[in-house]
């Protein structure tokens, strides 16, 4: 027997041990999970040997990848329509109780606490390998001082890029292109599904049903996520995002039930909303984006109604803070505030509720916190008009600043963390490289940036990635300054005065 298999026996065996140790397989189970991982992994036959110390050192995860990586040296992932996805997948599945055992433990769990129960369900996705904790510490993340506080910039690094060759080959040979299934990449049907090579393993992949008014939605936590336990909570019914007083309701709803979290809803309209718009859903988490800790610039008397506190927060964006103990109140003035900005023009600024065919353009991105035993309800007012200077979009990454983000701006970016496209790794890289006279050239969408760098800076090795990554930031606070609908100079704040007359 050659040193793969030998090294394949060990490996097999240790990863069984390591599952009796994590879940409630016994010992007297070993045969069984010896065969399922084998036959997982395409192979037929396992010798078991003593497992040598150096294997039994690794974690599971380390040994995870030796038998993906042999799996994947013997050629077997392509011609079983498999890829390295799917059978880690698989295989960390076994660390994972079926779906009913784990609604059972979650609401056992959330009769003692709300935080034992998201603990709980939390720790048993990063410990399944669900929750993709080492590509996600691979993402660069720095903080940047502004004059809205401190904004968080994060390339993103963590998702897998997809082979479109593999991919293109799968998509010839799947016969029934109509049918479509899971019908969404957030529906529930994704729970335990095996995945293709066009579409992500959700094998260890579960979610917990809750009731948000008189509908059911599933808790699930996001495989790449952007910060501490971030969730996604959707909708079972697939239906287009809406934001309306019935999903301000739910979310009001959700902080009751989980006060450790807050939750908020992309816009729900193009060019101003995330990128799924087909499914209605939230995003949540146990943390404090920098908008959290913004402060109420101006206060307001909200339609005479006596809440606790309301105001325009110092944000770079158009941001409204209610507060209130009393949700049905919260929920009434939220909801004539949207009715509000959903008529609104304001032709000095290129701010228009409808076009001339009726089509509306202008929505609220909402964030719920509880905080303080009183519930906070912030409201970013949106507008996703375009002109012919502006085709992207009038309220939109302008395009001297699209060379850095020209995505969309969702809920997360909103809240104050920037999520950067991975070519800035490297582009960056380049240009720290150009700063520094190792290169003569770089990326000519860079270059006008770069040269004003030079000239603003003296550069050095010891100063240059510095320099660079703070500019970046900076950058993205003109992003999310272009992307407010009343500006932070004389005309926009005219125009917010003239915005706030019809809310008072």
């Amino acid at each position: 027997m050659g040193q793969v298999d030998m090294d394949k026996n060990n490996l097999v065996v240790a990863f069984v041990k390591q599952i009796i140790k994590s879940t409630d397989y016994t010992d007297d189970d070993a045969v069984y999970l010896i065969n399922q991982v084998i036959g997982i992994l395409g192979e037929s036959t396992v010798t078991c040997f003593i497992i040598d110390q150096l294997v039994n050192e690794w974690s599971t995860l380390q040994i995870l990848d030796q038998l993906i990586q042999i799996t994947e040296g013997r050629g077997t992932l392509s011609c079983r329509q498999l890829n390295k996805d799917i059978v880690g997948a698989q295989l960390m599945d076994f660390f994972v109780p079926r779906p009913s055992k784990v609604r059972q433990a979650f609401w056992h769990y959330y009769q003692k606490s709300p935080r034992q129960a998201t603990d709980y369900f939390f720790d048993l996705s990063k410990r399944s390998n669900y929750i993709k904790t080492r590509e996600i510490s691979q993402n660069i993340s720095y903080p940047v001082v502004t004059d809205y506080g401190t904004l968080q910039i994060t390339i993103n690094l963590s998702k897998p890029e997809k082979d479109p060759k593999l991919i293109a080959q799968f998509l010839t040979r799947r016969t029934n292109q109509s049918a479509q299934y899971p019908a969404s990449p957030l529906a529930k049907e994704n729970e335990g599904y095996w995945g293709r090579l066009d579409y992500a393993s959700r094998i260890n992949h579960r979610v917990i049903p809750i009731k948000l008014g008189d509908e059911t939605w599933y808790f699930q936590y996001s495989p790449y996520a952007y910060f501490n336990e971030h969730a996604i909570v959707l909708s079972e019914n697939i239906r287009p995002m809406h934001v309306d007083t019935e999903n301000l309701a739910r979310l009001l709803e959700f902080v009751t039930k989980f006060p450790d979290y807050f939750i908020g809803s992309n816009a729900d309209l193009p060019i101003v909303g995330g990128s799924i718009l087909s499914h209605d859903h939230f995003q949540a988490g146990r943390y404090d984006l920098p908008m959290a800790k913004a402060g109420i610039k101006q206060p307001i008397h909200l339609f005479n109604n006596q809440l606790l506190e309301a105001g325009f927060l110092n944000w770079p964006m158009t941001a409204l803070r209610l507060i209130d103990s009393d949700r049905d109140k919260l929920l009434t003035a939220a909801s004539k505030v949207m009715a509000t900005w959903q008529n609104y023009d304001d032709n000095d600024l290129s701010i228009k509720a409808y076009d001339n065919s009726g089509q509306r353009h202008h929505t609220v991105t909402p964030i719920v916190r509880f905080r303080q035993q009183r519930y906070e309800l912030d409201l970013v007012l949106r507008d996703n008009n375009v002109s012919e200077e502006f085709p992207d979009g009038i309220f939109h990454p302008h395009p001297d600043v699209q060379h850095i983000k020209k995505e969309n701006i969702g809920l997360i970016e909103v809240m104050g963390l920037a999520i950067l496209p991975p070519r800035l790794k490297k582009e960056l890289a380049d240009v720290e490289a150009y700063l520094l006279g190792h290169t003569k050239t770089v990326d000519p969408k860079h270059k006008l940036w770069a040269d004003q760098l030079r000239h603003r800076h003296t550069i050095t090795s010891a100063n240059v990635t510095n320099i660079v990554q703070q500019s970046v930031g900076h950058i993205f606070e003109r992003v999310l300054e272009d992307a407010s609908v009343f500006k932070n100079d004389t005309e926009g704040r005219a125009g917010l005065q003239r915005f706030i007359q019809k809310l008072e």
